[in-house]
């Protein structure tokens, strides 16, 4: 490992002989290690000098390890963690990651479990530095197969351009229609596994119970109708890239063989005793808030934090200005060349449609329409007659305030001294700010959480609160 880059890591454990074993893991890897027995200690330690990862027991002898990673998250150290619990649930680790940590570990494990967890949180802190890096100087009208110049879709590409060359899980967000295969398929293209396979796996086109055999295969007579030995998409895709869409239609029996199969790279065919390995990366996606099929049940919050390496979301097209009709001149030249037809462009009060238009079916929709259009009419310029009839008569844009406060709430005039009757409690007048937001973007939380300057998991973790609070 002569030359290799090394990083700093800050190991944080009580127990003398775990701290060893754990040091002696990380010898095999690319570490300078430092050790810490207590919560205090390694405070001072993090604050002195940052490592660029702290391994973080969270049964300490003098503070909770929550406490530790409080501070790392209160002070913005630039320092990744990953928290280690004996707790055979894993509640404890999952509110460790809801304060901030990249991942978890359950003792216990092994080195090279070790070694592949904190490879891919230090790659996940590589890569927030390239994203922020690249975000000065990145502008490109067409990124692999996407097209627009707004930034929103900038920055999509800064995110796509940064995962690339990591080997960590990308979980792609957005509504249907909104381009999630075309992303992955950009991840991997230019990713340096573009030679290897690119398999793409639609969750929701598979009956549930044949899932499990198109993801990892299985052996003949292993159920009815399995009259052949058959690989599945994993073993297809060995040494490229595996892409899970709708992630979130996979049924919660299957969900913790996909975990297992993403901490340790193996599996077993359907019907099969043999243990089965391959090199692939996963890419997944969902049109559906996976942390609402998280609080619901539908889908296992292990499984999700672990998907949930790098997030890329795709904006909804109506939130994407001038990008429309680049997209839609674009189409327009495409179909009018491969339809033979004599089509320029559009009209001022066409154009005027397509930008103000809601979008419900995203950038399918804007597709499918114009192809609809060139091949019903001849041209040159398409004008609001030739648009489909119910165009006009469906939901348009309308301005989302950058700053929400119901009407009801009476804050802008103080109240008069002593009239201590008027003052509403904060929480309470916060809490129907991001409802009103919410309900003003026909309940698309990110959406709500960009018009009111705060991150989506902000509102996601105060409206589980509020549930929370309801329950009891």
């Amino acid at each position: 490992m002569d030359g290799q880059l090394r990083s700093d890591v800050l190991l944080v454990e009580d127990t003398f002989s775990m701290a060893r074993i754990f040091q002696e893991y990380l010898r095999r890897g690319p570490y300078n290690v430092r050790h810490c027995d207590n919560g205090r200690t390694a405070i001072k330690e993090i604050s002195r000098n940052p490592p660029d990862a702290v391994l973080l027991d969270l049964r300490l002898p003098d503070i909770d390890g929550l406490d530790v990673l409080r501070h790392i998250r209160n002070n913005n150290l630039p320092t990744a963690t990953v928290v280690i619990t004996a707790d055979g649930s894993i509640s404890t680790a999952v509110e460790a990651m809801r304060e901030g940590a990249y991942d978890f570990l359950v003792k216990p494990f092994n080195a090279d479990r070790l070694l592949i967890t904190l490879n891919n949180v230090l790659e996940r802190r590589r890569l927030s530095t390239m994203v922020a890096t690249l975000s000065g100087n990145f502008t490109q009208p067409e990124f692999c197969g996407f097209i627009g110049t707004s930034e929103v879709m900038q920055s999509v590409y800064r995110m796509i351009a940064a995962a690339a060359s990591s080997k960590a899980t990308v979980f792609i967000t957005g509504q249907s229609g909104t381009g999630k295969e075309v992303a992955a398929q950009a991840i991997h293209s230019i990713s340096p596994r573009a030679s290897a396979p690119f398999i793409p796996l639609n969750c929701a086109a598979v009956p549930k119970d044949l899932l499990e055999s198109a993801i990892f295969g299985h052996v003949k007579g292993a159920f009815t109708g399995a009259q052949t030995d058959r690989e599945g998409a994993a073993v297809t895709a060995d040494g490229g890239t595996l892409f899970l869409d709708e992630i979130c239609e996979m049924s919660i029996e299957l969900q913790p063989k996909l975990l297992r199969f993403l901490q340790t790279g193996s599996f077993q065919r359907v019907g099969s005793d043999r243990v089965e390995s391959v090199d692939v990366r996963i890419l997944c996606a969902t049109n559906r808030d996976p942390m609402t099929e998280v609080a619901a049940g539908r889908f296992r919050e292990d499984l999700f934090y672990r998907l949930h390496v790098l997030n890329i979301m795709l904006p909804p097209l109506r939130e994407r200005g001038d990008d429309i009709m680049q997209l839609a001149e674009h189409f327009l030249e495409e179909y009018a060349k491969e339809e033979n037809k004599n089509f320029t462009g559009f009209s001022s009060e066409t154009e005027n449609l397509l930008r103000t238009y809601n979008w419900p079916g995203n950038i399918r929709q804007l597709q499918n329409l114009i192809r609809n259009t060139v091949v019903m009419h001849g041209g040159p310029v398409v004008t609001p007659n030739m648009l489909p009839a119910h165009l006009a008569k469906m939901p348009h844009l309308e301005t989302v305030p950058t700053a929400i406060v119901p009407a009801q709430t009476t804050i802008a005039t103080p109240p008069m001294a002593g009239d201590t009757e008027t003052i509403r409690p904060l929480a309470e007048i916060e809490r129907e700010a991001i409802e009103a937001a919410i309900a003003l973007c026909d309940g698309n939380i990110p959406r709500a959480a960009a018009a009111l300057g705060v991150s989506p998991s902000t509102l996601y973790r105060k409206r589980q609160s509020w549930d929370s609070s309801v329950a009891v």
